[in-house]
């Protein structure tokens, strides 16, 4: 049964292996957050990129989605977008005289929600409920999303006229917040050439099943946490709680989602069990962002990601 095991393991890891490959055919240097994004797909979280306008954030959403033969949505989150132009709206149908529901693009495989604090609360709460359970309730009726479903949700970090901070409720459904960052000039000239007659993602092709990354995503569950580790993962968690200039720490959702994505990456690295190596790559994008400052913290400059480092250093690392 455990040679078995390690078979499937094997087989999940080249899957993810050729996906991370695929995608990197588009994305010149961008092998870490490859990393954290396929960490949270594996693991049935959602991703929060934060990073400047043409940095590749939308890129590496479609290159994702083209990789896995996944159904593509992107939404551009506007002021006057409605929760309906997410979800979907009944449609009065004269012919059979009845209201027909015509689904929103939330029931795709995986959702692009292209600047999402443009929107109103309103708006963005309407993927609270989708993001957190896999379902949505439409007139009062609770409609299941694929198993597959995935949402990458950009924002601008720099430009704040005219957007709506995200709630801490919200936050907290990403499974982790990342930036991409900007390339180093090798890697941009690369860039200009991959792109000199067109855009590598024209021609980017699936390189795995739909059925195969399903069978990732259960792998990825099976995954050994040993108990040290487990408490590790708690003890990172709870220092955040009472740490300076902290009024708000990481829940114990945070603690889940450290859990389950260094479970993912863990089967990325080709490892049967996570190491302290993967929970101390993936705290900061997975902790930081749940976490809420104090005014004075703010305004002394102390940041959120700057907690969750000292924190690992604090932190006894299980041997």
């Amino acid at each position: 049964m455990a040679n078995e095991k390690m078979t499937q393991f094997a087989a999940s890891t080249r899957v993810l292996q050729s996906v991370a490959e695929n995608i990197a055919r588009v994305m010149q240097g961008q092998e870490k957050a490859t990393r954290r994004l396929l960490a949270a797909f594996a693991s049935g979280g959602h991703v929060l990129l934060e990073d400047y306008p043409g940095t590749g954030k939308t890129t590496l959403a479609k290159a994702l989605a083209r990789s896995v033969a996944a159904d593509f949505q992107r939404i551009q989150f506007t002021p006057d977008l409605l929760p309906t132009d997410i979800l979907g709206v009944s449609i009065y149908d004269p012919e059979q005289k009845e209201f027909r529901f015509h689904q929103g693009p939330v029931f795709s495989h995986i959702v692009l929600a292209d600047e999402i604090n443009r929107a109103s609360p309103r708006t963005q709460s309407a993927l609270l409920e989708a993001m957190a359970e896999g379902q949505v309730t439409v007139e009062g009726r609770a409609c299941v999303l694929d198993d597959m479903f995935f949402v990458v949700a950009t924002q601008n970090p720099i430009e704040l006229h005219g957007t709506y901070p995200l709630p801490e409720a919200q936050m907290d459904r990403f499974a982790l917040r990342f930036e991409l960052g900007y390339v180093d000039v090798a890697q941009e000239v690369a860039i200009l050439d991959d792109q000199h007659d067109g855009h590598p993602l024209d021609s980017l092709r699936a390189c795995v099943a739909r059925g195969d990354m399903e069978q990732v995503k259960h792998d990825a569950s099976q995954v050994r946490v040993s108990a040290e580790l487990k408490l590790y993962i708690a003890e990172l968690v709870r220092a955040t709680r009472g740490a300076e200039g902290v009024s708000i720490g990481a829940s114990p959702r945070g603690a889940l989602a450290l859990m389950k994505t260094a479970q993912a990456l863990a089967l990325l690295d080709a490892t049967e069990f996570v190491t302290p190596d993967h929970v101390q790559e993936l705290a900061v994008p997975v902790i930081a962002h749940r976490l809420v400052m104090d005014p004075q913290a703010r305004f002394s400059g102390r940041t959120p990601e700057a907690v969750v480092q000292e924190t690992l250093q604090e932190i006894p690392v299980p041997r």
